[in-house]
């Protein structure tokens, strides 16, 4: 594993650290490791979220729903009956 060396204000460093020692974290960098990976789940969310919507924006114009054609087609597609 790589080591970096990060610069914080005083406020958040005393924060990080009362995290830590608030037992949900081993320690500050496991508390710093799983802020990042929030972050990484949130930009990846974003992603999707935008690329479905380019794709509903592209797909051309709207049609009105058949809900019970697409309760149909959801139940065949899960094995609903």
């Amino acid at each position: 594993m790589a080591t970096m060396n990060v610069s914080l204000p005083d406020a958040v460093k005393a924060w990080s650290e009362r995290q830590a020692e608030s037992g949900r974290y081993g320690n500050v960098s496991d508390y710093i490791r799983n802020l990042i990976r929030k972050d990484q789940e949130r930009t990846e969310a974003v992603a999707a979220m935008q690329t479905a919507i380019t794709e509903g924006v592209e797909s051309g114009e709207p049609e009105p729903l058949d809900a019970a054609a697409f309760k149909r087609r959801m139940r065949r597609q899960h094995n609903m009956g």
